[in-house]
């Protein structure tokens, strides 16, 4: 049995506020479909180098009153960066929280404006620790 890799599905509730978000962690737009009649949004977003590798931001105009509030039991999306500590740097100075400060030189974790958590990983070799993520506290939960 063959089996491929699509896509991991998010339900957003502000798409403007999602989509933005998605953007600073540098995500581009691959393809969008608006789909009128069942009034909705599917918008694929990838990195940039990674097309095979889209999230799938799930809108519906009419809102979500009425869906299971559960999150479907959903983990995190986890992206490899260059640099953690200047990307958490750029979505912090953006104002994303850092929920899960990079301490170790290697994982941090945020939430998108969704609730949905955000793993970051080093590429390569952790860095060193330093701050001011040495001493950051935890902040929430991811």
């Amino acid at each position: 049995m063959a089996l491929k890799y699509l896509h991991t599905m998010v339900r957003v509730l502000d798409l403007e506020k999602s989509m933005a978000f998605y953007k600073l962690l540098g995500l581009v737009e691959k393809r969008r479909i608006d789909n009128e009649g069942g009034r909705f949004s599917l918008i694929f977003l990838c990195p940039p180098d990674q097309p095979e590798c889209p999230v799938e931001l799930t809108y519906n105009w009419d809102g979500d009153e009425g869906l299971p509030s559960d999150s479907r039991h959903f983990g995190h999306l986890a992206y490899e960066v260059d640099d953690i500590y200047a990307t958490c740097a750029h979505l912090q100075a953006n104002g994303v929280v850092i929920n899960r400060p990079p301490r170790d030189g290697r994982m941090a974790f945020v939430r998108s404006p969704d609730n949905v958590s955000i793993e970051l990983l080093q590429k390569g070799e952790a860095k060193a620790p330093a701050e001011p993520w040495l001493s950051a506290p935890n902040i929430g939960h991811w």
